[in-house]
């Protein structure tokens, strides 16, 4: 997907192998002695000795250590018109600190931003958001995934209703919610797929490499309005999304489990006033497809979501008002193609 380093994370050599099947079988991360093939009606499960660990049980629910730590996640918006070639990108950068609840003493983890980056093209200057630098929130997991104002994960709308960067460049309303989404990224991947889900159907059900789940956020419509700028009714709708334990591997010499994603066939529409804020002039009716996958590494040992990759691919096509065009409503159709890298990184690389 061209971000980030391939070598960085990835399924273990044979060399490091015998160093993860020790520390699988030591106990402190949660992983029991014995095989899959323990289970009622499952055979044996046979591997080499050397490989051995791998045939253990795994805890990938327990407690998270509770530690602060830093997140620095980029995602690229990629367009391409329909003859494939690429009509531009864009690039954000969301660097987030995280103060567990354990910790924080707020009845949640704290959340603060440290620095928020846009850049448009390649090779630019990324522009910052003085208005969300130094800005914190506190998260809460919630059985339905919305607050009490309805808020999706309880991120609050009201900080991204009028986004100007440090040049003075007043972001569309539309510019307004890829922003938002990267807080919806983070915490999707962090607090929901790579956490236990209510009832089942989550990652505490991941117990034996090569097993998945149907997630319980499956065929979910959860809504993307954003304050004035997308309208209620504006709505992203998953499809079977399903994690699948993939194996076990190495970020920055920590073991992880890769936990893969797929969201299935998922729908979206979003719904936008065209002219004045009250929509007077009509709307801006965006409907399309959405596919995206990738993989979470979660820390066998502490629970942590090390590293998260993401690819999506969303086909649109979006109506105008025919006010736009002073006849019929015209059609103009969209492929964009979205990358995110999320990385556990330093202190020091956090306040670079």
């Amino acid at each position: 997907m061209g971000i980030g380093n391939p070598n960085r994370a990835g399924l273990l050599t044979l060399a490091a192998v015998a160093t993860l099947a020790a520390a699988l079988s030591a106990g402190p991360a949660g992983v029991g002695r014995q095989g899959v093939g323990a289970g009622k009606g499952q055979a044996a499960v046979k591997v080499p000795a050397d490989l051995a660990g791998l045939a253990a049980r795994f805890d990938l629910a327990g407690p998270l250590e509770p530690q602060v730590r830093y997140y620095i996640q980029r995602t690229e918006f990629v367009h391409f018109g329909f003859d494939g070639r690429r009509t531009g990108i864009e690039t954000y950068t969301l660097k987030l600190k995280i103060v567990p609840a354990a910790l924080s003493g707020k009845g949640g983890d704290e959340c603060t931003v440290r620095e928020f980056g846009v850049e448009t093209g390649s090779g630019g200057r990324a522009e910052t958001i003085p208005s969300l630098a130094g800005w914190s929130y506190v998260f809460r997991k919630s059985a339905d995934g919305r607050d009490e104002k309805g808020q999706v994960l309880g991120i609050p709308h009201d900080q991204f209703e009028e986004l100007v960067t440090d040049e003075g460049r007043k972001l569309p309303p539309a510019g307004n919610y890829p922003v938002y989404n990267s807080f919806i990224d983070f915490h999707a991947f962090n607090d929901e797929f790579a956490r236990p889900a209510a009832g089942g159907g989550g990652i505490q059900d991941l117990t034996a490499i090569g097993q998945t789940v149907r997630h319980a956020s499956a065929f979910s419509e959860p809504p993307v309005d954003l304050g004035s700028g997308i309208k209620k009714g504006s709505v992203f709708r998953n499809g079977e999304v399903r994690l699948t334990f993939k194996g076990v591997g190495l970020v920055d010499g920590a073991a992880c489990a890769i936990v893969g994603y797929d969201s299935g066939e998922s729908t979206l529409k979003m719904i936008m006033p065209w002219g004045g804020g009250d929509g007077g002039g009509g709307e801006i009716v965006t409907e399309g497809g959405s596919q995206y996958g990738g993989d979470i590494y979660v820390d066998l040992a502490r629970r942590w979501v090390r590293k998260v990759t993401m690819d999506e691919h969303v086909v649109t096509e979006t109506r105008l008002p025919a006010a736009a065009s002073g006849g019929a409503a015209p059609k103009v159709p969209g492929y964009t193609v979205r990358h995110i890298l999320t990385r556990l990184v330093g202190r020091e690389e956090f306040e670079k």
